[in-house]
């Protein structure tokens, strides 16, 4: 069980957060859930000239992967090396120039927005800053609720057990987002993506913006969290440290392409791209930050 919120965990970053699939609750990974296929992004910058159209911009570059049932997946790369955009597509916010991504089997990859709600209901988000992604003037019972409700499915004691799956108190139901710390702020997030009973909860630099003294927490939150409800955990990072604590597999990001993917121990002990050295060189280890 999660620590309370606002205590700190005597375990930072335990070393199962790193283990193997098979080696965690639930075994090995499964089948295919998220495949993408030649995924390739072009954006238009604003147009400087009436006779020429805007510079084009690639984003993605033919980028494929596969992220398996009940897998740990990491995606990892600097700011400005397509990770964001290629998890926009993969969460159907965006729609690719071109290439395909499918979730279990069915294309998402330019589908309407109404024909999106099983992908919905199935994939939920956890952003980076949770200050910008609650409302702050909805109280936390209306906020966790709110998927739920969207959904039209009923909301009974969901609240309550999903404040006490992320390790807050019944009572935090009654306050708003500001009257909690970044740490606690971030548990509520989760436990709103988590509400409509995901397969898949993708978290986008869910500890960047957080203290040192407790991304740690969160990020043990998100091992317990993917090992009890038998979740497929999507993370994109920056930081290929905290990726190797807590996913098996990862794929490096640059410049609009994935330049190495594999096991992360492998990527990690033996890369075989100069981009991922460089990041292995600049990034300190997870110990020293926490």
């Amino acid at each position: 069980m999660p620590s309370p919120a606002g205590t700190p965990d005597a375990d930072p970053v335990r070393a199962s957060a790193g283990a193997p699939a098979a080696d965690r609750a639930g075994g090995p990974a499964g089948e295919p859930l998220i495949e993408v296929r030649d995924l390739t992004r072009v954006y238009r910058r604003p147009r400087t000239s009436l006779t020429r159209p805007g510079e084009a911009v690639h984003a993605l570059k033919g980028v494929s992967l596969t992220v398996h049932r009940g897998e740990r997946f990491g995606i990892v790369g600097e700011s400005g090396s397509g990770k964001s955009t290629l998890l926009r597509l993969l969460c159907a916010l965006d729609r690719p120039t071109s290439g395909s991504v499918t979730f279990a089997g069915r294309e998402v990859a330019g589908l309407p927005e109404r024909s999106l709600r099983f992908l919905r209901r199935s994939l939920q988000i956890v952003f980076q800053d949770p200050m910008s992604s609650l409302d702050p003037r909805m109280r936390v019972r209306d906020l966790v609720a709110e998927p739920l409700v969207a959904l039209g499915e009923p909301v009974g004691d969901r609240v309550a057990e999903l404040l006490d799956a992320v390790g807050l108190p019944a009572s935090a139901a009654e306050r708003y987002p500001h009257q909690f710390s970044g740490g606690q702020r971030q548990r509520i997030a989760i436990a709103r993506a988590l509400a409509p009973r995901p397969e898949v909860l993708v978290a986008d630099e869910p500890v960047s913006a957080l203290d040192v003294s407790v991304r740690g927490q969160i990020l043990n939150l998100l091992a317990d969290l993917a090992d009890e409800l038998g979740l497929t955990l999507v993370f994109v990072s920056h930081d290929l440290a905290v990726v190797r604590h807590l996913c098996e597999t990862v794929a490096v990001v640059h410049d609009g392409l994935i330049v190495e993917t594999g096991p992360v121990d492998d990527v990690w002990e033996a890369p075989g791209h100069p981009y991922t050295r460089a990041l292995l060189a600049a990034v300190p280890t997870l110990e020293g930050m926490l």
